[in-house]
C-alpha cells in the first residue's frame, strides 16, 4: 500500500471516522490522528489507520469524477445491503467471512466503510504457488474457496430457473470494448457470436436454479486468512443468477495466470479441475454436480478471459492469445 499522509482534522470525513466508525471498534481510547493508504491499483479504496490505537477500516469511494452519482450510490447500497444480508446468513464465522459494514454516507463521494480484514488474496497464492512449485498451497486455498462459494451459493438458490441471456449485455460490453482498441478481428468477431447462439440454444444454460453470485470473483476479491477462512470482498456487483458464473470466472482467472506467468495455460487445468470437484461435494450427488456444472462452465470461462483481454495495460500480443483461448473454448 502507497502511505498519502495523515487526514486532515478539518476534513468532514475525519469527524466522521472519529464521531461515528471507530467508536464502533470499542478501542476505549481516545482518537487522535489517521494515517491514510491507498492501496495498489485502486483510485477508490483506502485503508485508515488511526495512530494511537492501530485499529483500521477501508473506505471505499463509489462517486470518481466522470462516474454518475446516482449510479455511483446504487453500487454503494447494493454492497451495503448485501453485506448485512450475507452476514445474517452467517457468512461470518470463524471459516467463512463477510466484512464487518460500519457506515455509509451519500453526502461523502457515496462512501462505504467496512471493517479491515488482512488476507492473502487469491491472486497472491497463484503468484507463489507458481514461483515455488507448491501445488498442495493452491490446492489448499481452491478447496477452501470451493467451500466459500458452494455455501454462499446453496444457502441463496431460489425456485426460479437461470436467465441465461441476461449476461448477453455484458457479453456485448466486453466485445465492443475488444473492437474498439483493435484486440479482436471481425472474423473472430461474428464467430463468437455464433458460439454464442450454439450456447443459447443448450437446455442446460437456462436449467439450474437462481442463485446468489459473487458477480466479481476475480482473485483479488477473496482472501485467505489464519485457521483456514475465507474472507470475500468487493460485493456490488452481487446478483442472482447462475453458480457458473462465479465458478466459470475463477477458472477462467486462474488460466489467465498459468498463461502469462508459465506461457502454459494446460498446466492451470488439475488446479480448475479439483477446484469444480471440491464445489461439487457439497451436493448430494456430486457426480451429477460435476457433470452438469462442467457442462456449462466453459461459456463463463471463455467470456472471462475475453474480459481479461479488453485490458489496456496488457500488450496486444497476450491479449490475442487470450482471444484465440476464449475462441477455443467457446468452440466446444
Amino acid at each position: 500500500m502507497k502511505y498519502l499522509g495523515r487526514l486532515n482534522p478539518h476534513d468532514p470525513f475525519y469527524a466522521y471516522l472519529q464521531e461515528q466508525i471507530f467508536p464502533q471498534l470499542h478501542t476505549g481510547q481516545q482518537l487522535r490522528q489517521f494515517r491514510v493508504f491507498q492501496f495498489p491499483a485502486s483510485n477508490e479504496v483506502f485503508l485508515y489507520e488511526e495512530t494511537h490505537s492501530q485499529q483500521k477500516v477501508i473506505g471505499k469511494f463509489f462517486n470518481r469524477i466522470g462516474k454518475d452519482p446516482q449510479q455511483a450510490w446504487k453500487l454503494a447500497h447494493n454492497e451495503w445491503q448485501h453485506m448485512h444480508m450475507l452476514r445474517d446468513l452467517g457468512l461470518k464465522t470463524e471459516r467463512l467471512y463477510i466484512p464487518q459494514p460500519l457506515g455509509i454516507s451519500r453526502d461523502m463521494n457515496s462512501v462505504l466503510i467496512e471493517e479491515y480484514c488482512p488476507g492473502q488474496s487469491l491472486s497472491s497464492v497463484i503468484e507463489e504457488s507458481i514461483e515455488h512449485n507448491d501445488a498442495k498451497l493452491l490446492y489448499a486455498r481452491l478447496t477452501d474457496l470451493a467451500y466459500f462459494l458452494a455455501k454462499l451459493h446453496n444457502w441463496t438458490a431460489r425456485s426460479e430457473t437461470v436467465r441465461f441471456d441476461a449476461h448477453f449485455a455484458y457479453f456485448d460490453k466486453i466485445m465492443e470494448r475488444l473492437q474498439r482498441r483493435h484486440r479482436i478481428s471481425a472474423r473472430q468477431t461474428g464467430e463468437l457470436y455464433h458460439y454464442r447462439e450454439r450456447w443459447q440454444q443448450m437446455g442446460s444454460m437456462w436449467a439450474d436454479r437462481q442463485v446468489l453470485i459473487h458477480g466479481d470473483a476475480t482473485p483479488s476479491n477473496f482472501l485467505f486468512a489464519a485457521h483456514r477462512r475465507t474472507i470475500a470482498i468487493d460485493l456490488e456487483r452481487m446478483q442472482f443468477a447462475d453458480r457458473a458464473y462465479d465458478l466459470g470466472m475463477i477458472a477462467g482467472e486462474i488460466k489467465h495466470h498459468f498463461m502469462r506467468t508459465t506461457h502454459h495455460g494446460e498446466h492451470a487445468e488439475p488446479f480448475i479441475g479439483h477446484f469444480l470437484w471440491e464445489y461439487s461435494t457439497h451436493f448430494p450427488d456430486r457426480h451429477a454436480a460435476f457433470a452438469s456444472i462442467t457442462e456449462r462452465i466453459p461459456f463463463y470461462m471463455g467470456m472471462t478471459l475475453l474480459r481479461i483481454a479488453r485490458n489496456s495495460w496488457l500488450d496486444w500480443r497476450y491479449s490475442q492469445a487470450l482471444v484465440h483461448e476464449a475462441i477455443h473454448i467457446l468452440r466446444r
